[in-house]
């Protein structure tokens, strides 16, 4: 090959190497920091570039999208002296690829350091309830001290997370302990609550029933008194209107007496006071009439005495002064018989005069 072709291929390589090596394409989202002789030129925008060959070159290729840094858990003593595990998340981007390059070494670990740093002084002044009841409060003022320290690093955290806070396994088991009880106390709450509520309801469904039920029998009693009332009036007009005379009156208070023991249950009953004196009035009632039929023929008067002397013996009259020598149940025995014997004789002797008198015959002082 001739020396002329040789120098024109070397001549074309050599083009093509320093075209090459002055475009640069930079991709969307990519920050390219060039030095130019070692020292800090420009930074290099999406898309494409040129450069000047052998004197400039890339120092650092950056990312501007917001990313993700998880840090590993590291243990951070609270106020009340236990130590737990906390890990964290953090969200950055960053805003100016020059001094992320080259203000910090490594901002990566920057930032982890001083989350761990500002981690440890925030939860160091609270305790372990609290710590874990105010993770807000602990991500926003994480979030003030990394970006006031990272603003000029040329990056921005748009937020901090706290991601897990692992107490000892004692404390763990203490706290499901606790949870447990809190849980049994409000379920016995609420248990006491509905049998509460339960005795109220019932205790006014109760109160309404003996209220309705009083009602009701207030109402029974009155229709009652009512109906006795009127039953009684009606017997009254009834009496006042057919002008009965004592005859009947003595009459039926003699008939009703015997209604006094009719009752099983009755093992003690009393005799009125006026039971003699009804006795009395009867017998002088039906005493006056003569009885309807043949006169009755004429007697010796010794047979008449002793008639009158019969008669009466057989109806007796109560004696103060023989019963007052009669202990109480010789005495409450005697009324019965003198009472059940005056009520058969009025008896008698009233259906004798009420019976209707035979034709043909005068009855006795006509």
């Amino acid at each position: 090959m001739e020396p002329v072709a040789i120098l024109a291929l070397v001549a074309a390589l050599v083009v093509v190497f320093l075209v090459a090596s002055t475009v640069r394409i930079v991709p969307q989202a990519r920050r390219y920091n060039i030095e130019r002789f070692g020292r800090y030129r420009r930074t290099l925008q999406p898309g494409l570039n040129f450069v000047v060959p052998v004197a400039d070159r890339i120092n650092t290729k950056l990312d501007v999208r917001e990313q993700v840094y998880s840090s590993d858990p590291r243990p951070v003593i609270t106020e009340d002296n236990l130590v737990v595990n906390i890990d964290t998340v953090l969200y950055y981007q960053i805003t100016d690829p020059r001094a992320a390059a080259y203000e910090v070494a490594d901002y990566l670990q920057a930032i982890d350091q001083l989350t761990v740093t500002t981690l440890r002084n925030v939860i160091g002044s609270m305790d372990l309830e609290e710590t874990l009841t105010s993770r807000e409060e602990i991500n926003s003022r994480l979030r003030a001290v990394l970006d006031d320290a990272t603003g000029k690093w040329g990056i921005r955290v748009n937020r901090v997370e706290i991601k897990a806070i692992d107490p000892p396994h004692t404390i763990k088991e203490a706290m499901e302990k606790q949870m447990r009880a809190e849980r049994d106390k409000r379920a016995a709450i609420l248990h006491a609550e509905g049998e509460r509520q339960a005795k109220i309801l019932t205790a006014e469904g109760t109160k309404q029933k003996d209220i309705l039920e009083a009602q009701g029998t207030q109402q029974a009693m009155i229709l009652r008194a009512d109906g006795e009332a009127k039953a009684v009036e009606l017997v009254f007009q009834a009496v006042h209107r057919n002008n009965a005379d004592p005859k009947v009156l003595a009459y039926k208070y003699l008939e009703t007496l015997p209604h006094l023991a009719s009752s099983d249950n009755n093992t003690f009953w009393v005799i009125p006071g006026e039971l003699t004196e009804a006795v009395r009035t009867v017998t002088r009632a039906f005493g006056d009439q003569p009885m309807p039929g043949p006169p009755p023929p004429e007697q010796p008067a010794g047979a008449t005495d002793a008639d009158d002397t019969s008669h009466e013996s057989r109806v007796p009259e109560l004696d103060a002064g023989s019963t007052a020598s009669l202990d109480a149940a010789a005495a409450t025995d005697e009324a019965e018989k003198q009472a059940a014997a005056a009520v058969s004789d009025a008896k008698a002797e009233a259906a004798a005069a009420m019976s209707p008198q035979v034709p043909g015959r005068e009855t006795p002082g006509d």
